[in-house]
Formats: C-alpha cells, structure tokens, sequence
C-alpha cells in the first residue's frame, strides 16, 4: 500500500437540462452538436438559440467527429491537482468539419507532433459517473 497522494479525480461537467443530450450521447460514444432547423447552421456548445439566426428551433445531430486542431498550447505544469499526473498534455481548439470550434485535449501522440491544421478524429475517456469527456487525437491514415 503506498502513502503517496491519490491526485483528486478529474473534474466533469455538470449536465443542464440544455445539455444533457450531448453528454448522454458521449456516455454511448456518440459526437452531437446542435442543427439548426431555419438556417442548417452547426451549433456548439449547446444553446437555446441558433448562433447564425437566433432560431430556437434547434435539434441534436450527429457530427462526424473529424477536424483539424486551430490553436492549441501545451501545459507543462498542471492546470488543475487532478491533471498533475499528466503534464505536459495539449489543450487545443479543434476546428470541427461541420464549422463549430472545441475546447478539448489532444491524446494519442506527444505533444511535439501536434500542429496547427492537424487532421484529428474523436475518441472518449471512460465514462465517470455516466459523463464521458471527448477528446481528439491524430486522425487515422493522416
């Protein structure tokens, strides 16, 4: 038995009423952003609004889960307790194919190899508590 520290667990989301779709969804694997059904635009992160034409009439949809990485940044000292058994990691803003921008972390290769434009695809943690965070890594055949 080791008296070394446990790290705290890692900190999820709180699922609204509003969001609880997206993160049933990625309990089952699944990648959802809002459509919305006036205009067709891609909406995320989940609103109550269309962000193009401010239509409520908005419906969860799946994406294809692929992007590119637009910016990312590599923290070398943790951003929270929970995360100081994985420094350094990538935090990146990925570019989805269908247009929305997410915040999420690049897993699947060192931080060295990602770049800017990087063609990434979705893959989840293990579902804590039923929320599964989506992460991205470098796409397969890229």
């Amino acid at each position: 038995m080791s008296d070394a520290p446990q790290a705290p667990p890692r900190p999820r989301p709180t699922p609204t009423p509003l969001s609880r779709p997206f993160w049933d969804a990625t309990a089952r694997g699944e990648f959802l952003i809002q459509r919305c059904r006036r205009c067709e635009a891609a909406v995320f992160y989940a609103r109550y609004n269309c962000t193009e034409c401010g239509s409520p009439d908005l419906d969860w949809t799946p994406a294809a889960g692929t992007g590119t990485v637009y910016t990312f940044t590599v923290a070398r000292r943790p951003t929270h307790p929970a995360f100081a058994d994985r420094v350094p990691y990538v935090i990146a803003v990925v570019e989805l194919d269908e247009g929305p921008h997410v915040t999420t972390n690049i897993v699947g290769c060192s931080p060295e190899e990602v770049r800017i434009g990087m063609p990434v695809e979705v893959t989840f943690e293990e579902p804590v508590d039923q929320i599964a965070l989506p992460l991205f890594r470098p796409a397969r055949g890229s």
